[in-house]
């Protein structure tokens, strides 16, 4: 009787283990591998809106992808050329209107949190111009995907060769926080560069290079 209770212990025990192993090893990354990778923004930015919804292109704020090895981060100006006049969520402002004209008043200026944050770092006032006696500051933004030292990537052999941004950043058009979806592993690069040569990119044939020296030099 005490035999058959400590293997049925022990058969608990061992697949309790198992399925904890198991569990365990789905999220087992390899150094360097930030797959999943989704950290908070100093400004919380939804593609999902931006990308998705209003469907603005990916270059019209990363315009450097096609001339520069790295799309960088858009400048605050850039953000400006909408939120000057958007200042917060369309229902916000709407609201805002409605009881504007039900106590028969002018409407009243509605700033979100997060468009808060984006004025103040360029130290606006309450009329969008500079405050002279506050000095603007840089936005500290965390950067995503991260490639190693001795890596090369030039982003724009890759965009004006017709990759899309997807391919390497996954469907940020879907993403209320960007996270890398790929893990920019050499062996993905690799099979990415391999299946371009056979199969080609957007309908015309490529020669995506494997040597080496390529991205290591």
């Amino acid at each position: 009787m005490k035999s058959g209770i400590v293997t049925i212990t022990l058969a608990v025990g061992l697949a309790c283990s198992l399925w904890l192993l198991f569990v365990r090893a789905g999220t087992f990354h390899l150094p360097s591998n930030q797959q999943g990778y989704e950290p908070a923004q100093p400004i919380a930015y939804s593609h999902r809106l931006h990308a998705g919804e209003l469907q603005i292109a990916c270059q019209y704020c990363h315009f450097a992808a096609e001339t520069s090895r790295h799309a960088g981060i858009p400048p605050a100006n850039v953000c400006m050329n909408c939120h000057r006049l958007v200042t917060s969520t369309l229902g916000a402002l709407r609201a805002e209107d409605e009881a504007a004209t039900r106590e028969n008043r002018k409407a009243r200026q509605v700033i979100s949190t997060e468009l808060r944050k984006l004025y103040d770092a360029l130290a606006l006032d309450a009329k969008m111009q500079r405050d002279p006696q506050r000095e603007p500051r840089p936005i500290a933004w965390t950067k995503i995907h991260n490639l190693p030292d001795f890596v090369y990537f030039d982003h724009r052999a890759h965009v004006n060769a017709g990759v899309i941004c997807q391919t390497c950043h996954g469907p940020v058009e879907t993403m209320q926080r960007v996270q890398q979806v790929p893990d920019l592993s050499m062996g993905w690069c690799v099979n990415c560069h391999r299946d371009a040569t056979r199969t080609g990119i957007g309908g015309k044939p490529v020669q995506a290079s494997t040597d080496c020296s390529t991205c290591h030099y």
